[in-house]
């Protein structure tokens, strides 16, 4: 299959710190490939030096054949790349509905806007029924697929997925999962995904990388990661 994304060489940090050494990581049109590792191994940092909220040391990142590395996070965005964050990935004080609007910021057809709003709003019909409410006051698990409409919202090619099960309660993030699952299937979008919890995340992703240390350290598929009998001795 043809790489969507293909990541050479990656090496980033903070200040003096290095945390990444080396990643090269690949994900092919429709493919969901997941990342694991310890807390502290440098998941989130690949992420953030993928979509342009980190600049690369040294390596390539290359999106759907053009070099990205270094590219700003809007720049990103318009190429088709969407990333949400573990952490502050909705606006508190603005509505549903404002949400979802920001994100087609940089959509200037009206008709086109109000399809993906159909589209989200039939995906997550919670959404639909609090378009008013502010985003700040949704449950836990509700502000995760409000995160998700907003990606949906910019029409990504390649959606950067950070723990998305964190904080949320065990049968909301099975819906979560169950809706990323369907996502691929019904609209070939790739996705690359941290995530904590293995025994989800294998539901739904085709091959999985793990990561020790700022270090890229086995890749295997879904298939061979779930015949092991335990999982934290990769860890």
């Amino acid at each position: 299959m043809t790489a969507l994304l293909d990541v050479a060489g990656l090496r980033a940090g903070y200040g003096s710190k290095q945390i990444l050494f080396d990643v090269d990581i690949k994900v092919s049109e429709g493919e969901v490939v997941g990342v694991i590792g310890h807390n502290g191994a440098g998941k989130s940092t690949t992420l953030r030096a993928i979509f342009g909220m980190l600049a690369p040391q040294r390596g390539k990142v290359v999106f759907a054949g053009r070099d990205v590395t270094g590219a700003t996070c809007r720049n990103n965005v318009i190429a088709g790349m969407s990333l949400i964050p573990s952490e502050r990935f909705v606006f508190a004080d603005q509505t549903v509905r404002e949400n979802l609007l920001l994100g087609c910021l940089y959509e200037r057809s009206h008709a086109e806007r109000s399809r993906r709003m159909a589209m989200v709003q039939e995906l997550f019909p919670v959404l639909s029924e609090r378009q008013t409410q502010q985003a700040g006051t949704l449950s836990g698990g509700q502000q995760r697929m409000l995160a998700l409409g907003i990606s949906l919202m910019a029409n990504p090619r390649l959606l950067l997925l950070d723990e998305p099960s964190l904080g949320i309660a065990p049968a909301l993030a099975t819906t979560v999962f169950d809706t990323l699952k369907q996502l691929t299937a019904e609209h070939k979008l790739s996705v690359l995904i941290v995530e904590q919890n293995v025994a989800q995340l294998l539901r739904i992703v085709d091959r999985v990388y793990v990561m020790r240390s700022g270090r890229l350290v086995l890749e295997e598929s879904a298939r061979e990661m779930q015949a092991r009998d335990s999982y934290w001795e990769l860890f």
